[in-house]
């Protein structure tokens, strides 16, 4: 893995570009408004960056994030992310998003929603609980006593085991998969009372334990 795409732009899009390209990757970045909006966020990224249209960035990228909300009629560039591992960044937010009632009342989660939109891809839950200006923070080298954990959820084991990002960005991972159990690391949720500065691994295993 090579070259990540970052599908979106906002604030948690933008501080996972620069933290991809602190460690080495090629970043294509891309919106729902087109390419010339990103220059000035690429020109900061540096020489390792590049803007794209979506469907161009999703087929460039070895690995894709989705850094935007679920909606119900979104159309992605699924042919182009067939076969790959897309990191699924979004919380269910009714008070943004509108209600979506299978999800309310429990009978799906909305990364199985998307793992349903992107059926030939490998969606994984990763990222939603670390408020992302926190994201350099918050890290710590491996060992350190410090050290504070992140979720990552997905009905493909592979799909988890490339949140070895995480580990180089500086946190540990728990593995709370398959996506059916991914409600535990949602907005509301014991463990997410610790968004803001972080939990270590006993104790986020505990508090999604808890949910």
């Amino acid at each position: 893995m090579t070259t990540i795409a970052v599908l979106g732009a906002g604030e948690v899009g933008r501080q996972l570009a620069r933290a991809f390209v602190s460690l080495g990757y090629d970043v294509v970045v891309a919106n729902s408004r087109g390419p010339a909006t990103l220059t000035g966020l690429v020109h900061e990224l540096g020489p390792r960056a590049r803007a794209a249209s979506v469907s161009e960035a999703a087929a460039a990228g070895d690995l894709a994030v989705l850094a935007f909300p679920y909606r119900p009629d979104h159309e992605h560039p699924a042919a182009e992310l067939a076969g790959k591992v897309v990191l699924d960044t979004n919380n269910y937010m009714a008070w943004r998003d509108g209600h979506f009632p299978d999800v309310d009342s429990g009978v799906v989660t909305v990364h199985e929603l998307r793992q349903r939109q992107l059926p030939a891809s490998k969606v994984a839950k990763a990222f939603t609980h670390v408020q992302a200006p926190r994201l350099f923070g918050l890290s710590r080298p491996a060992g350190a006593p410090d050290r504070r954990a992140l979720v990552a959820s997905s009905d493909h084991p592979e799909a988890v085991a490339v949140t070895r990002l995480y580990d180089e960005i500086g946190f540990d991972t728990v593995d709370n998969s398959p996506l059916s159990e991914s409600w535990r690391s949602s907005p509301g949720t014991p463990m997410w009372e610790h968004h803001v500065f972080g939990q270590d691994r006993d104790l986020l295993v505990r508090n999604l334990a808890r949910a």
